[in-house]
This record gives C-alpha cells, structure tokens and sequence, in this order.
C-alpha cells in the first residue's frame, strides 16, 4: 500500500515541463517548474507549512491557536491545508483587488476572510497589512505569520524548491526565472542554485507600480514608482526581508497586458492553464530572450494555477474590460 497520511505528505516533487510552442524565438531550451500540481495549486503550499511547522517548534503557534495573515490568497490556502490537518483556526486578511475565485476558495476551505482595499499606504490602518497586525494583538493565542519578513518562507525554498529543480535539470541549468512577491521563492532557489553554480543567472520578473526594479538598480526607494497594478501576486510597495537583493542579477517590468496575454498563450499553445503571474513570468521571459544563448538551459517557475482567475485573464469580457487584446 502506497498511502499518504494527510493532505500535507502530497507537497512538492512538482513536475519540470518542456516548453515547447511558446518559447519560439528563444535560442535556449526553456522548461516550466509546475507549482500547481502542489495540493493548494501553488508553489505557497511548500512556504506556508514550513512556517507553520517553525512557529510550532519555537512556540509561537500554539494548539488550538489562531493563525493571521495578510494574503493575495495563495498563501492562504496554504495555511489553510495546515490549519485543517493541524486543527488551528484561520483568518485570512486580503484586498479587494484578488480575484473573487481566490476568496471562495479560501472560504470553502473553512477559512475566515476580511477583505481591505488595496489602494491605501502600506501603513494605513486600513491595509491589509495593519488589519493583520491588529488582528493579531487583539485576537488571544493567535500568531500573525507575516510571511514578507518570516524567513521561514525564503528557507522552505531553499530546502526544497531549489534542490528539486537541481536534481530534475541535473545540475545543467544555466538561468532562474520567477516572479517576486514575498521573495521567498526567488532567494531560497536563488540561494540554492547559486551555491551549486554562481554562474546561474537569476532573473526577477516584477510589475510596473511595484518599487523592487529601482531599489535593485539604485538602492532607492522611490514612492513615486508605486501605483496601482491588476497582475496578482507579484511586486510590492515595501521591501520584504524574504527578498534577498544580492542573489537576484535583474529585474525585469512586465505590464499587466501582456502577463494576461501570456498566461493565455500558454494556456493555448502548452495546455498549462497557469495563473496571471506566470503569465508575466513568460512574458518577461521573452523579454530577456537576448540574454539566453543555444545550449543554455532555462527554467521558469510558474507559482500557481489559472482556475484562480477564470473570472479575469481567461475571461474574454474581461480583457475587453480593460482594453487588453485578445490574443
């Protein structure tokens, strides 16, 4: 009998996909890491229970406790999974720019869901951010996971992402392309892959209206950079301390058109349905296509999946909506 114990024992080991149609014009091979096979759908599965497992061992989880966090809802399902098997309550705090897929999910997986607006400063007392926080101290026996500074995030990437897709490409990788959040994917892997090889190139793909190119290019933190953006998941308005800024060799700004377009080039041209960021993590691919010479070996991760945004990328009224083509 080969039997998994819970839910949990099914994390990781996602499989590495040749892509083949999408990828003409690049000289390298390119192959997709696919994090939506994970039980959550996303490559946040592997993050959320590493931190939850850390918290319990130092004792800021606590049985019977209460588990916040401030999430664009990968995240959340995640710790909703360890919450089930765990037996903890679970309050997601979100904003009302995620997709309404992603707040049904995580209710129907029993968690609680507060919605904030994602048009205010970081430290508003309405963020989602604050909203956490506050929750957390008012809350008895609760722990705020905050996964933008828990390194527990960036560790969980390192101890498994990185290896995996080490052993999959056996060693001959020559470059790393991920959307940045947290930065919790992009340094653990990163940090992995350069130890293995600092020849490895690693590549940030990131959104117009989030402050991580600059900062990386010029160590300022420009408030003018950020502006509303509809891509989920990706760029941010702070500097998370999961993103380790030495590991990543560039950034590179996708516009939310065409992160849409690619996610459903994808879809179409290499039957993975993924989500709105992987849709900008292929198209910054190609965007960086002069960078990758014939025999060199890429790999892209793809975070989570595109059941997530059936409302919006893959909706054709959608993109009509917001003046993107259909493609």
């Amino acid at each position: 009998m080969k039997i998994k114990n819970n839910i949990l024992e099914t994390i990781g080991n996602t499989p590495m996909i040749k892509l083949n149609k999408i990828v003409s014009g690049i000289s390298a091979q390119v192959f997709a890491k696919v994090e939506y096979f994970n039980p959550g759908n996303s490559v946040k599965d592997r993050m959320a229970i590493k931190m939850i497992e850390d918290a319990e061992i130092s004792g800021k989880l606590k049985p019977g406790g209460t588990i916040v966090e401030g999430t664009s809802g990968n995240t959340g399902m995640g710790l909703a999974l360890g919450a089930i098997v765990k037996g903890y309550r679970l309050i997601c705090v979100t904003t009302d720019k995620q997709s309404k897929e992603k707040v049904d999910i995580l209710k129907a997986v029993g968690a609680e869901v507060i919605i904030c607006p994602t048009n205010v400063e970081p430290d508003d007392e309405n963020s989602y951010y604050s909203t956490s926080r506050r929750l957390s101290s008012e809350i008895e026996n609760s722990w705020y996971v905050n996964q933008y500074d828990n390194l527990s995030n960036s560790e969980a990437h390192y101890l498994s992402t990185g290896p995996e897709i080490w052993e999959q490409m056996g060693g001959r990788i020559d470059h790393f392309v991920v959307g940045v959040g947290t930065g919790g994917t992009i340094s653990g892997v990163g940090r992995f892959l350069k130890e293995k090889n600092n020849k490895i190139k690693i590549w940030g793909i990131d959104s117009f209206g989030s402050i991580f190119k600059k900062y990386h290019e010029t160590g300022e933190f420009d408030k003018n950079e950020i502006y509303p953006y509809l891509t989920e998941g990706i760029g941010e308005d702070i500097l998370p301390e999961n993103v380790d800024f030495k590991i990543i060799d560039h950034f590179e700004k996708v516009t939310d058109e065409n992160a849409a377009i690619y996610a459903r080039r994808l879809a179409k041209k290499e039957g993975i349905l993924a989500g709105y960021s992987c849709g900008a993590a292929i198209a910054g691919l190609h965007q960086l296509k002069s960078n990758f010479k014939k025999n060199e070996n890429v790999v892209v991760l793809l975070h989570d999946s595109g059941t997530r945004y059936i409302g919006k990328v893959y909706n054709d009224e959608w993109m009509k909506k917001q003046g993107f083509k259909l493609d």
